[in-house]
């Protein structure tokens, strides 16, 4: 049975966020009946969706088979994070020279809440900050363009992020990190912001060519 959309909320999103959130698995095939049923919408919007989500890269359609869900494979992730390195590096030295007094305090909120999370040893509670903290350097930023370029690509690699984050010990290795993006922006240095950020995704690159296939 489907629920009621939050006002405002398209198929396409409801869709996506099954997908990110897990309700639906890599290589799972999405038939449009079901899919119909679900989310209470005709075959055309289904149909739609499953077209905007494959140029996201989140579903693919297979001549003759319909579409199912996009698994990206560790090579792939790799490279897209080292796109992101690039990208999310312009996105901090933005945020630098445009931060206000009371975004810098939001920035310092939210990794003192990280500091928290990890010492409670509370990994999804960090794992939700720290999307946080880069979606409001992103919003601090104000470049459009390099944030939906780097959302669209996060979501492709959203699980392999989920799993780094539980590695033990890696809260610990990245909060420093992200200490010290912080600490650039708030200092409007934008220079040492993008080097910050660029460090630390390199360092999740590295997390990445070490965790198994």
């Amino acid at each position: 049975m489907s629920t009621e959309p939050p006002r405002g909320e398209t198929l396409t999103d409801r869709l996506r966020a099954a997908i990110l959130d897990g309700g639906f698995v890599p290589h799972q095939r999405l038939v449009e009946a079901d899919v119909c049923e679900q989310f209470g919408a005709p075959r055309a919007a289904v149909r739609e969706s499953f077209k905007e989500l494959a140029g996201e890269g989140l579903v693919e359609i297979l001549r003759n088979k319909g579409a199912r869900v996009r698994a990206v494979s560790k090579a792939e992730a790799i490279e897209i994070t080292e796109v992101r390195m690039v990208l999310e590096g312009l996105s901090a030295a933005k945020a630098a020279e445009r931060v206000t007094s009371e975004q810098a305090g939001e920035l310092r909120r939210l990794v003192a809440e990280m500091r928290a999370a990890v010492d409670s040893n509370d990994l999804d509670r960090y794992s939700e900050l720290n999307a946080a903290l880069h979606a409001k350097v992103r919003e601090i930023a104000g470049h459009r363009t390099s944030a939906a370029i780097i959302e669209r690509l996060g979501a492709q690699v959203v699980r392999h992020q989920f799993r780094l984050a539980r590695q033990p010990g890696r809260a610990a290795v990245s909060l420093p990190q992200h200490e010290l993006i912080v600490a650039a922006i708030v200092a409007r240095d934008p220079e040492a912001a993008q080097t910050a950020m660029r460090q630390h995704l390199r360092s999740v690159t590295k997390s990445l060519e070490a965790t198994p296939d």
